[in-house]
């Protein structure tokens, strides 16, 4: 039975790690307390400790944000149990602090606020790396792992890459309140930096709401967003709360901005104009207290000259542009994104992969990846399950072309005539995303399904 011991002063967290942790482990204690941590591992045998890094000393001035206590009472436990897996959470870390933490024994290094899956495959791995009995160093894999994936997928850049400038720019902005504009196409990671920015602000312990503008239907627009009263409409049954309301002290994630309508770009600029938003059916306004950051795959400047996009509105949202580059100009990065998803996708499916042939990887540096970064990642994850161990590209299944990007078994071959219901649909979702050059939006909207719904089906059919 693996036993989980977890270390933190703040109540809160302890009760939400334990509930999401007992589901996985046999048993998960939780010490609010750090004084008690000789007590407690003296007296039990643990598999793995999570432990907070900043804890206040009663009557002790100091600064929350330097992770001492944590490094005070990583030092002590291993003092006591040289072999015991420690894994380090806080709210406040870079990557020079998940070094230090690497280099001071500590199995890995996560987040607050965490993302559940990636905190049990954490504490999973370190067991798992515990009961190996391989003490951890920083050129062990698991602890390159740690740091490949840290800030994922933020540390794994070439020092020429574009997104340095691009991070550089990201330290600057965040700890400001400015609206953020972030433009790029599919698959670059607009999502990624709108959480980068939201995790490095000071709002960062308030909510990230992300709403996918694209996917909402015009009569459900200003529900979505603004909220509804109780009878505001026919199954409007209850009050309810909408994303700025839940995003209040936090940030809003407004994606595909540049596909609403005109009205709903009036209605938008509106509350953005005030600061005040008002539900559906209601007269009563409440103040926004947001942190607005918006994302388009869109030629924004194009559709304002089109007269499709609200000049005034552009204004609004865009205090600063971020312009994320496509990964085919960014070639210097894809030996290390691929190695970082490599390390991850092994992890997760338990494969001893050893690394990437240097002819694959070179047929891939010369691909212009229309899906960018997700297209390298689940081209990657395809190579995990198919390879299981050894050099990927390195065996007879080099002479398949699996593993060029965005082939899959049907565009192998010509097109066949068929009346199965699925393969049909599968060649339509094929022909629809080249003739858009891969937008979900336009996509979606020409099969008349909605972006989730599309999702869906290209996940089932592999495309």
């Amino acid at each position: 039975m693996t036993k989980l011991l977890i270390v933190d002063d703040d109540p809160d967290v302890l009760l939400a790690a334990r509930l999401l942790l007992k589901r996985h482990f046999g048993q998960v204690d939780i010490e609010k307390n750090p004084e008690r941590l000789p007590f407690l591992l003296t007296n039990g045998q643990y598999n793995a400790v999570l432990l907070d890094m900043n804890f206040t000393r009663s009557g002790v001035t100091q600064d929350v944000n330097s992770g001492k206590e944590g490094f005070h009472w990583l030092d002590r436990i291993l003092d006591l149990d040289p072999s015991l897996m420690v894994v380090l959470f806080t709210a406040y870390g870079d990557v020079d602090m998940a070094v230090r933490a690497i280099k001071a024994g500590a199995t890995d290094f996560v987040l607050k606020p965490w993302e559940n899956e990636k905190l049990v495959a954490t504490l999973l791995g370190a067991v798992k790396a515990g009961e190996k009995a391989d003490t951890p160093s920083l050129s062990s894999p698991l602890s390159i792992a740690s740091l490949s994936s840290f800030s994922s997928p933020f540390s794994p850049f070439s020092l020429l890459s574009p997104m340095r400038q691009i991070l550089d720019t990201v330290e600057q902005v965040a700890p400001t309140d400015a609206n953020v504009l972030i433009l790029g196409e599919n698959g670059t990671g607009k999502d990624l930096v709108a959480r980068e920015i939201h995790r490095q602000s000071a709002r960062r312990n308030g909510p990230f709401v992300a709403v996918d503008l694209g996917a909402l239907s015009e009569s459900l627009f200003e529900s979505e967003l603004f909220g509804h009263v109780k009878g505001a409409f026919t199954d409007a049954r209850d009050d309810r709360a909408g994303r700025f309301e839940e995003a209040r002290g936090g940030t809003i994630f407004l994606d595909e901005i540049g596909n609403i309508t005109l009205p709903q770009q009036a209605r938008l600029l509106s509350v953005l104009q005030q600061r005040t938003v008002t539900r559906v059916g209601s007269n009563r306004a409440s103040q926004l207290d947001i942190r607005l950051i918006c994302a388009t795959n869109a030629n924004i400047q194009e559709r304002v000259m089109n007269q499709a996009f609200r000049q005034d509105l552009l204004y609004r949202i865009n205090t600063i542009e971020l312009h994320l580059p496509p990964l085919r100009n960014r070639s210097d990065d894809l030996p290390l994104l691929a190695n970082h998803f490599l390390q991850r996708y092994c992890q997760q499916h338990n494969r001893t992969i050893t690394g990437i042939s240097p002819a694959l990887m070179a047929q891939w540096q010369q691909y212009p990846w229309p899906g960018n970064v997700r297209e390298l990642q689940h081209t990657i994850e395809r190579a995990v399950i198919l390879f299981r161990t050894g050099l990927v590209g390195g065996t007879m299944l080099e002479a398949d072309d699996w593993h060029q990007p965005g082939k899959s078994v049907s565009s192998r071959t010509p097109v066949q005539e068929t009346l199965q219901l699925e393969d049909m649909e599968k060649q339509l979702i094929q022909k629809a995303l080249q003739q858009h050059n891969g937008n979900i939006t336009d996509v979606a909207r020409t099969l008349g399904l909605s972006r989730q719904a599309l999702y869906r089906r290209m996940e089932k059919y592999g495309l």
